[in-house]
């Protein structure tokens, strides 16, 4: 990636062995060159515990603490806490969906009893959202379990859909949980959300603590409120730099997960940070968060400012209290990145790590391009492939796919004019480039689903997706390949019929 990074070099900080030495005593520096480019990586590796000892007569002193570690410290009625801990945390908000919830109420009916009841109706959010619009009756079957749960329990934020004709019929139906949970007012800064989908990720652009669980932990959750959880070490990216016009978050964390694989981050929390972060939408940064599990991260989460707040107007009336990390709190390593010689990536198959330079594979003939999923189907999302379809005035070469991730999307494609655009919304622009209709909000293709979910790969074909995964049969067929890019990359590529860097339509 020499094209497109630029120089680093790593810091490595050791402590000394504890043998009887204070706590105070010198520490050895040691600076190595490292030969990967795009960061600056600083790796801390903190000293063991010290004994107990009685507090000096200045009082004790506090220990500085990260924004996750402050979130899960106020979870946990803690003062003070450190990663590494593990600790039971209170739950703010516990979200499901179609796919586990079946699971997580077999579990807490099995747990907890038959007429058990949960521990919190108001804090319990269930979304249908991954196999609605299909025949298979087991899919079906699936949202008729949550229903009679929600009946049963007297959910209050149960967003249900009965009529499968017509999505918009359903008022209480919204679409992708993700999203979703940010619309409606579910997202707070300061608090802890779990779900039990792997991208519960996304919810960390509010400055809050949010991560995927599985359905034995969400039966736990459901019954008592309450999650051992333990704390962990926080990773700090720094984007600093004015974000190209051909540049969008996708390419941001693509550039991260490139940089430090899929595993680069296991069981670690994702600080993002930087001039760059903070001139971000919250659609952005959600796209940011959205993808830090695809690293391996437990959480991301993002410094909450002005555009947080702007954001969440109107949209919830529960008290919600931000932190931030201490200027002196410990990271495991810190990354920094000048956004402004960065260019658009993909990830090329079978990993979201593969990391390329879109220009790279001009040579890739494709078959198909999706647009959406929790990742890249939000409103944003579709206002900027839009503008590249403006900007080329040119019909797309490929099927190219639209699926909205929730119903206000949806509307937002159908109502809103693009920028530059004479008053026309994403709807007409997409109609004028022969994309296909704007599908029913939902996950769609993404994970693939039922045979008869719509924008299925059912062949072996090659697709540029704004999606999050590209495993082999993520999107449906075993032997099918894709690309992951953001939104410029996929309509540019839909244009010309192979991947294709967006530059090519938006200088």
């Amino acid at each position: 990636m020499a094209s497109s990074a630029i120089a680093s070099s790593s810091t490595y900080l050791f402590k000394k062995k504890e043998v009887g030495l204070s706590s105070f005593t010198s520490l050895p520096l040691y600076i190595q060159k490292c030969k990967r480019k795009g960061s600056t990586k600083v790796v801390a590796v903190m000293a063991p515990p010290q004994s107990q000892r009685p507090p000096s007569t200045t009082g004790s002193v506090k220990n500085a603490m990260t924004m996750t570690e402050k979130i899960l410290a106020r979870a946990s009625e803690k003062t003070q806490l450190s990663s590494g801990e593990n600790i039971w945390v209170n739950v703010d908000v516990l979200m499901t969906h179609d796919v586990c919830g079946p699971g997580t109420i077999g579990i807490f009916k099995r747990e907890f009893g038959e007429d058990a009841k949960v521990w919190d109706r108001e804090k319990i959010v269930i979304i249908p959202d991954h196999y609605i619009f299909t025949s298979d009756e087991r899919a079906n079957r699936n949202v008729d379990i949550l229903r009679d749960f929600c009946l049963e329990q007297n959910i209050k934020y149960f967003y249900d859909i009965k009529d499968l004709s017509n999505f918009k019929v359903n008022p209480d139906y919204k679409g992708v949980c993700h999203v979703a949970l940010a619309q409606e007012g579910h997202c707070r800064p300061g608090e802890v959300l779990l779900g039990t989908d792997s991208h519960t990720c996304n919810a960390g652009a509010f400055g809050q603590f949010a991560t995927g669980i599985g359905n034995t932990d969400a039966g736990f959750v459901m019954g008592t409120g309450k999650l051992l959880l333990k704390v962990p070490p926080t990773m700090r990216f720094v984007m600093d730099g004015e974000m190209p016009n051909y540049l969008l978050a996708k390419d941001l964390i693509l550039q991260i997960i490139g940089e430090i694989t899929v595993s680069g981050a296991t069981y670690k929390s994702m600080e993002f940070v930087g001039s760059t972060v903070e001139s971000l939408t919250m659609e952005e940064r959600m796209t940011l968060c959205n993808m830090v599990v695809e690293a391996g991260g437990k959480n991301g989460v993002v410094p909450v400012d002005s555009t947080t707040y702007k954001y969440l107007e109107g949209k919830t009336s529960v008290a919600f209290e931000p932190v931030y990390s201490d200027e002196n709190a410990r990271f495991l390593s810190e990354y920094r990145f000048d956004v402004s010689k960065l260019e658009p990536l993909v990830a090329k198959p079978h990993s979201p790590d593969n990391r390329a330079l879109a220009r790279e594979c001009k040579d890739v003939k494709i078959d198909r391009v999706y647009i959406g999923s929790c990742t890249g189907g939000k409103t944003e999302d579709f206002m900027s492939a839009a503008k590249v379809f403006l900007a080329s005035g040119k019909k797309v070469k490929v099927p190219t796919f639209l699926v909205p991730a929730t119903q206000k999307v949806w509307m937002d494609v159908y109502s809103l004019p693009v920028p530059g655009s004479g008053g026309k919304t994403c709807s007409q622009i997409f109609e004028e480039a022969g994309c296909d209709t704007p599908a029913s909000p939902s996950c769609g293709a993404c994970l693939g689903g039922p045979r008869d979910t719509y924008a299925r790969m059912n062949e072996p074909q090659v697709c540029v997706s704004t999606t999050n995964r590209n495993f082999p049969g993520r999107m449906g067929h075993k032997e099918g390949q894709i690309y992951l890019a953001s939104p410029y990359t996929a309509a540019a590529s839909a244009l010309t019929g192979f991947v294709t860097d967006p530059r090519e339509f938006l200088q």
